[in-house]
């Protein structure tokens, strides 16, 4: 090879390598404007007692959780604090998305469940939960399946403004479902037998129907609700990153350990 043509060479290679030495940096500068602007990581958890991957719950310490534990180690690859906003239901983190950085209850990122009206407020990376939707019934019901609960009197309740909720509303005709805030809520109606039925993943009734003697979790399952990773709108950097982020999650154990920090052994991971 002619020396010129070499040397011509030599200076386009050292050139690229000066321009990504720059422009890495400025990629990460632009990350993390994009998905930390307050120079924190602001994840968006909502507390209740009902467990499962998508709530959280407040500690001694702080807070636990499996959104708690993926922010957590998320901010740590960012190089940034971790700031948890906490809300009551994904109905609310969801009206919070809009909000201005600035505002009380923005957040940065978030995992709940996704359905086509929050995809129109918040962008969505992959599915790390799938689970079954069903009722469970009070103590004393002689509801035993759907169409014994679709009866005009039947009370039904859900978290306010949820993917379960919207569910719950659409697959039953006739019984009247009223959302409220919080699962403590439901859960004490429940127990006073102030409302006939509680829609609400399997998994997470399963473990109420222990802690409310006579009450009782119906078989059929009314729909699958998926719990994903979101960011607000017009953050495209953002979901990149964890999109990213949650895929090697799910293959290098992050995701499953924060399962098992948080009572989901024998929980499997479901993706789709």
């Amino acid at each position: 090879m002619p020396t010129s043509l070499q040397s011509v060479l030599k200076s386009v290679l050292a050139g690229l390598v000066l321009a990504a030495a720059v422009a890495m940096p400025a990629l990460a500068d632009g990350l993390k404007h994009d998905i930390a602007p307050t120079g924190k990581l602001r994840v968006a958890i909502a507390i209740s007692a009902a467990g499962g991957a998508f709530w959280s719950t407040k500690t001694e310490a702080g807070y636990a959780g499996v959104p708690v534990d993926l922010g957590r180690e998320m901010a740590a690859q960012l190089g940034v604090p971790v700031e948890y906003v906490v809300h009551q239901n994904s109905g609310q983190i969801t009206d919070a998305a809009g909000n201005g950085t600035l505002e009380k209850g923005a957040w940065d990122v978030t995992w709940l469940p996704k359905d086509p009206e929050r995809e129109t407020r918040m962008m969505f990376g992959p599915i790390y939960e799938v689970a079954d939707a069903t009722y469970i019934v009070k103590a004393g019901s002689s509801v035993t399946n759907f169409a014994a609960l679709d009866q005009v009197g039947i009370k039904v309740a859900a978290v306010n403004a949820t993917t379960t909720m919207r569910g719950a509303a659409a697959h039953l005709k006739n019984a009247k479902v009223t959302g409220y805030q919080t699962y403590d809520e439901i859960f004490g109606l429940l127990s006073s037998g102030e409302i006939d039925a509680f829609a609400l993943s399997r998994d997470q009734l399963n473990k109420m129907a222990q802690k409310i003697p006579g009450t009782r979790v119906l078989d059929e399952t009314f729909k699958k609700t998926v719990t994903a990773v979101a960011v607000p709108l017009g953050h495209s950097q953002a979901l990149a990153f964890v999109t990213r982020f949650m895929t090697e999650a799910t293959t290098n154990g992050t995701l499953r350990k924060a399962y098992d920090n948080n009572g989901l052994k024998d929980s499997p991971i479901r993706t789709e």
